[in-house]
């Protein structure tokens, strides 16, 4: 079956072969509709409405549902801090040390080799390094030969004067979380944040068990299976080796931060995500559970960097597909806030002008958000997979996550 009529199949239209009139509307029918769409909003005491459309996996036709774990990109970087912030009330890792103690070797930029570099400074984006040199690591690379590449770096502003969004701080990020631990990054996860939530999620893969990656949500782009159909699930979970060959085994503490990909590789179902959401309506319990103190989530509910027109890069710099400019206003350790009332951000997707914490995702075709509103006790998760590149109306994200923030 050609794409324009797989398309046509999915948005539900049977054509002739040859009615070019009608594949090419059944390919703009297709294009303004995501493959699959979950959302879950909730409040402090559970769920309040759960709305499903589309299919999980195209190829097995089976439909997507609110339990299905997906990878959710950037919310990822979140879930980490919540990780980071339980090491810290452990005593095991500060905020406000030169990580290089952690690592066993000096992390600086080359432009500015006296000024630290933090746990802190890396969670808000202000560290100072860049994605030029790229952040997918081969199980075989050595981060810390990867931060010797000047392109890693951003020469012109010194850590804790920028704000620049960067996947890479998240890795160094993981890398000292091992190092602190002795523990996996992936396995380090289960048992600081997901195992006690009792949540069926893991960062890729490699710790799902086979019940849950069976029901794995397929990630679309433009039409074309990205990530996540079950031979990507059943294969190596990190990038393998530059050889091809994946042994975990050869994994050591603090080497390679980015193996289990931190800054978005978490899979997780829209009730999961929620469950997370209602831990950030709380004061750091949810369900009986304390995950953290009061003082953690407070600090998770502040502003690290406001953008006052010249000390940051507002969006992500690989950023496509949305009206460019506008959305990174506040960011606090790996929260992002909405609604900031200052010229130039168009930060709220939602169109009420009530301040949110939480944070977005984007990747393979696939748009996410969870989003808090602390005030009123109320939040929503969702995703989209394959989203059309159709800007916002009233924000820098794209139309199809101003529709499920709105629940429209």
């Amino acid at each position: 079956m050609g794409a324009a009529r797989r398309r046509s199949a999915r948005a539900g239209i049977h054509l002739q072969r040859g009615d070019e009139v009608l594949i090419l509307l059944a390919v703009l029918a297709a294009a303004a509709t995501p493959v699959a769409t979950v959302r879950v909003a909730f409040d402090r005491r559970g769920e309040t409405s759960v709305a499903v459309r589309g299919h999980a996996d195209l190829a097995a036709q089976r439909l997507v549902t609110a339990d299905d774990p997906v990878r959710i990109a950037s919310i990822s970087k979140l879930v980490t801090a919540i990780g980071v912030l339980r090491l810290v009330e452990q005593g095991k890792l500060d905020l406000d040390a030169d990580v290089s103690e952690r690592l066993g070797w000096r992390l600086r930029n080359p432009a500015f080799p006296d000024v630290p570099i933090t746990l802190r400074l890396l969670l808000s984006h202000r560290s100072s390094l860049t994605d030029g040199a790229g952040y997918v690591l081969t199980l075989d690379d050595v981060m810390q030969k990867k931060v010797a590449d000047p392109k890693a770096w951003d020469e012109a502003h010194a850590p804790g004067t920028f704000f620049r969004y960067t996947n890479f701080n998240f890795p160094v990020i993981a890398a000292v979380m091992e190092r602190a631990t002795g523990e996996r990054f992936d396995r380090l996860m289960q048992r600081l944040v997901l195992a006690p939530l009792k949540l069926d999620a893991c960062f890729n893969w490699a710790t799902c068990n086979a019940a849950t990656k069976a029901r794995a949500v397929v990630l679309y782009d433009g039409g074309k299976a990205v990530r996540d159909d079950p031979a990507f699930v059943a294969g190596c979970p990190v990038t393998p080796a530059r050889d091809g060959s994946c042994d975990l085994a050869t994994w050591q503490a603090g080497r390679n931060g980015a193996l289990f990909a931190p800054q978005g590789g978490l899979r997780i179902s829209m009730r999961g995500l929620a469950k997370l959401g209602r831990l950030l309506l709380s004061d750091g319990a949810v369900d009986g559970v304390r995950l953290l103190t009061p003082a953690s989530m407070a600090a998770l509910a502040t502003p690290e960097w406001t953008f006052d027109g010249r000390n940051g890069v507002q969006n992500e710099e690989a950023e496509s597909g949305v009206t460019p400019g506008g959305f990174n206003c506040r960011y606090g350790l790996a929260v992002s806030f909405t609604a900031t009332p200052l010229p130039g951000c168009r930060d709220d997707p939602f169109g009420d002008a009530r301040p949110r914490v939480g944070h977005a995702g984007e990747a393979y075709g696939l748009r996410s958000g969870l989003w808090v509103d602390r005030r009123r006790g109320t939040g929503v998760a969702y995703f989209a997979t394959d989203v059309p590149g159709e800007p916002g109306v009233r924000s820098a994200l794209s139309r199809t996550e101003e529709r499920l923030a709105a629940g429209k």
